[in-house]
């Protein structure tokens, strides 16, 4: 059995004096889709910057692939774990290759031209998103989800075992969504890559996911599977709300549909 590729014993995160993250422990295994679910200011986006080492700290607590994630150098830590953050509408002046070539920084440096491999991985990339056709276009003329789809081929360029995206679909139409959703699946599945996806669509993470992680006020309460979630008493538990269940038509698994406001 493979050791666990990302793991948090016992991690808080303070930030000015306040405790963002408190007492985290948890263990995720190669392969696994995850998605972290929880109101807003519950620690979400704060757990992936961590990991992601973008908030400083000792990082004593977790080990990414068996190893303290404090022992990495940067460029190290960019071979293993790659991030695609919330959308900022803030675009790079560049082409859609020349921004997916600039993930593969941790493989090359600032004299040394991309060699054939680079090529040949931002090649494939842009085939597995969907991208080629307009690899040569500025970012700033793209949609809102082909921009996305960039994104994450930039990510997926960098070849880490981990992948770490913090709403990808916020904004996007419901077509670009099941796009989105569709590309993280195959990602998973055919390359193995170990998926954290931020969201705040319950169903989707139900759906989609493997294991489901919930964050309320920084702390961990609920790590499991989507059955187990889909429960009345552990959604009140993480959101403070009543929720309405039906039956999926197609597989037959508990959703939520939306009621009244609160």
């Amino acid at each position: 059995m493979n050791p666990p590729i990302v793991e948090f014993e016992h991690f808080s995160f303070v930030l000015e004096g306040h405790m963002l993250l408190s007492d985290i422990s948890l263990s995720i295994d190669p392969g696994e889709f995850v998605s972290i679910i929880g109101p807003n200011g519950a620690g979400k986006t704060t757990l992936l910057k961590c990991l992601e080492r973008i908030h400083h700290t000792s990082h004593t607590g977790i080990r990414i692939a068996g190893k303290s994630l404090a022992a990495y150098s940067q460029r190290e830590l960019a071979r293993v774990v790659s991030y695609v953050p919330q959308a900022d509408g803030v675009l790079p002046l560049f082409t859609v290759a020349e921004f997916i070539m600039m993930g593969r920084y941790p493989y090359l440096s600032p004299c040394t031209p991309p060699r054939k491999h680079d090529k040949a991985v931002v090649a494939e990339v842009l085939e597995l998103t969907g991208t080629a056709q307009f690899s040569r276009r500025h970012l700033a003329t793209l949609s809102g989800g082909e921009r996305q789809r960039v994104f994450i081929a930039a990510a997926l360029a960098q070849e880490a075992r981990i992948l770490l995206l913090d709403e990808p679909d916020v904004f996007l139409d419901p077509c670009h969504q099941s796009e989105i959703h569709g590309l993280l699946s195959r990602i998973n599945r055919e390359r193995g890559v170990t998926v954290l996806l931020i969201t705040h669509d319950i169903n989707l993470a139900a759906l989609i996911s493997g294991r489901i992680l919930a964050l309320k006020k920084g702390s961990l309460v609920y790590w499991g599977d989507p059955e187990g979630l889909m429960q009345e008493d552990v959604l009140f538990d993480i959101y403070g709300k009543p929720f309405v269940f039906v039956k999926h038509p197609s597989i037959g698994k508990n959703v939520v549909v939306t009621d009244a406001p609160c």
